[in-house]
């Protein structure tokens, strides 16, 4: 099930998207859904009834804008090296456990709207597209199996990396989270009929495949890794986990190809969708 945040210009609202038609949750009797809400089956069910029957109020796709399903996230915790076509990429031996990161949560950024390059004379700016994992449920100290249960849904990420910050601080926080860093949608996927460990994910650059594999390249699966996290942290929901990218990032291309003003990224994963999204430059930034 695709659930959907978006606008038509008033305030966001949820709604279940199917085809090209989006169907509003505000009709359901428990009104807007919670996270929470979204991760459990039996909520889920019933909104299928309704779907299915009509009985939400209908919304054209195109009519809306969609936004980002997690705003403002409590925390966004990536993996690097976390896909075996990356780690050859790189000529890195494979981690023995995950190696975390953290993104800003102000980096957090709508389908469609600008990926905004801070300075095209001076960082190279980088895509990634990566699987998103949203939290929905409170969890700690959780096994594997039990990770599962604490999943709300998955969208897609572009973690968007400014190399060269990165590199000249040796730890990756600022090159990651620049405003606009972190792309996030287009849709939040629910539901055991999505397997998180077995899509095609994809990245393109004006149309150019930059980027093609499938999650079946992980090092550590999403049950492995939401685990691992739980351990040392408390998740909670809203709390997003970037589960790392496959290679033919830009860094390691040759000749290297990063991003520049006036392209636009379209990172795909199989039963989400699309997340396109323009890059311009730092003139275009709304600092409000």
């Amino acid at each position: 099930m695709q659930f959907v945040r978006y606008t038509d210009g008033t305030a966001p609202t949820w709604g279940v998207k199917d085809s090209s038609t989006i169907h509003a949750l505000s009709g359901v009797p428990e009104g807007e859904p919670t996270l929470g809400e979204i991760s459990n089956r039996t909520y889920r069910s019933r909104v299928t009834t309704l779907v299915e029957s009509d009985t939400l109020t209908q919304v054209g796709a195109d009519e809306v804008s969609l936004l980002a399903p997690v705003p403002r996230p409590g925390k966004i915790v990536c993996c690097g090296l976390n896909y075996r076509d990356h780690a050859d990429e790189q000529d890195e031996e494979i981690p023995d456990q995950p190696m975390l990161f953290g993104k800003a949560p102000t980096a957090v950024t709508n389908p469609g709207d600008p990926i905004v390059h801070p300075d095209p004379d001076k960082e190279e700016v980088d895509y990634e597209v990566e699987l998103g994992v949203v939290i929905g449920e409170r969890g700690k100290d959780l096994t594997e199996s039990e990770a599962y249960e604490h999943v709300a849904g998955y969208t897609v990420v572009n973690d968007v990396s400014g190399r060269t910050a990165q590199n000249a601080d040796g730890q990756f926080y600022r090159g990651k989270s620049y405003d606009t860093f972190a792309p996030m949608g287009p849709t939040l996927v629910a539901g055991a009929d999505f397997d998180p460990n077995s899509v095609d994910v994809e990245l393109r650059v004006d149309g150019e495949v930059r980027q093609a594999s499938s999650t079946d390249q992980f090092i550590f699966d999403v049950g492995e890794l939401v685990a691992y996290i739980s351990q040392s942290m408390t998740l909670r929901a809203g709390d997003v986990i970037s589960t790392g990218t496959p290679g033919g990032v830009g860094i390691f291309r040759d000749p290297v190809e990063v991003l520049e003003p006036g392209q636009t990224t379209a990172a795909e994963i199989e039963g989400i969708g699309s997340l396109t999204n323009p890059v311009v430059d730092d003139a275009h930034l709304d600092r409000s």
